[in-house]
């Protein structure tokens, strides 16, 4: 693995190509100077999030000019081509690029640095909220924003089998969706937030407690997340509860997944499958 040192530079390295990728878009955001496009697999795309693309891809090439970069927005190269990677950039320009053309703010840069199969450095900027959010595997979240770098943690209950849940969830797909998904005796409140890596920032600053994403996504939506999250004391994993895997498949999609809070709680007993929905 790479030393330490190393990665804490990298890191600091990463946090600048996000705030600098940050401005780029809001400047874009702000005069609404691009335009949508639609995907083959039919989501949106827009060309602030392909702007953001060159300009992170390039910035990380000079910051590490050996490893390679991964990005939704560019070339997916087969697994044959990537099991060769050590360690690789996987990025996702604006994570949330429908709130973006909603225009809500609640979109995000996402970066993170993979090694052996795991994510070891996350940074994910809020830049409507000037809020960044970074971690390094072993050593701890942070949040740096208007009022300084604050330590990242998950809220802890008093009554984890008891205490109501703030449970995150999108503005954009069906509330019924999840919460037919979670166990109807839990008093649950929802906090609505734009993109997936918002949400996780949310749960790692104790803002909320979980959060079920049902519905496809890609590992650079979890991978920045999972450092963060880890390290504030909670964890991403697939809706049956196993550890969402990098750059192992030969499809980039995630499973269903979860992001959770605090350990101490029995999420199973939360997030239960719906009897009506067994394929889900």
């Amino acid at each position: 693995m790479t030393p330490t040192k190393q990665l804490q530079q990298w890191l600091e390295g990463a946090a600048d190509v996000a705030l600098q990728a940050g401005d780029l878009i809001m400047e874009l955001y702000e005069e609404q100077a691009y335009a949508t496009y639609e995907k083959s697999d039919s989501s949106p795309v827009t060309s602030a999030d392909l702007a953001a693309h060159k300009f992170i891809t390039d910035q990380l090439k000079t910051l590490t000019p050996d490893i390679p970069v991964l990005s939704e927005e560019g070339a997916h190269l087969s697994l044959a081509e990537r099991q060769a990677w050590q360690r690789y950039w996987l990025i996702d320009p604006i994570d949330g690029t429908q709130e973006f053309i909603a225009r809500s703010g609640d979109f995000t840069v996402v970066i993170a640095l993979v090694e052996q199969h795991q994510p070891t450095l996350g940074v994910i900027y809020w830049p409507a909220g000037d809020k960044l959010y970074l971690a390094q595997k072993g050593r701890g979240a942070f949040r740096r924003d208007i009022n300084g770098e604050q330590r990242l943690r998950v809220h802890k209950f008093s009554n984890p089998e008891q205490d109501p849940l703030r449970l995150a969830i999108s503005r954009r797909q069906p509330r019924e969706r999840v919460l037919q998904r979670m166990n109807p005796d839990r008093e649950i409140s929802t906090v609505p937030a734009g993109s997936c890596s918002l949400k996780a920032c949310l749960i790692a600053e104790g803002q909320a407690d979980c959060f079920l994403r049902v519905g496809p996504t890609g590992e650079w939506d979890t991978a920045a997340a999972d450092v963060i999250v880890g390290e504030a004391g909670g964890s991403i994993v697939s809706e049956h509860f196993k550890p969402i895997t990098y750059n192992k498949e030969a499809d980039l999609g995630n499973p269903n997944f979860v992001i959770l809070g605090d350990e101490a709680v029995n999420w199973r007993n939360v997030f239960i499958r719906h009897q009506t929905h067994p394929e889900a």
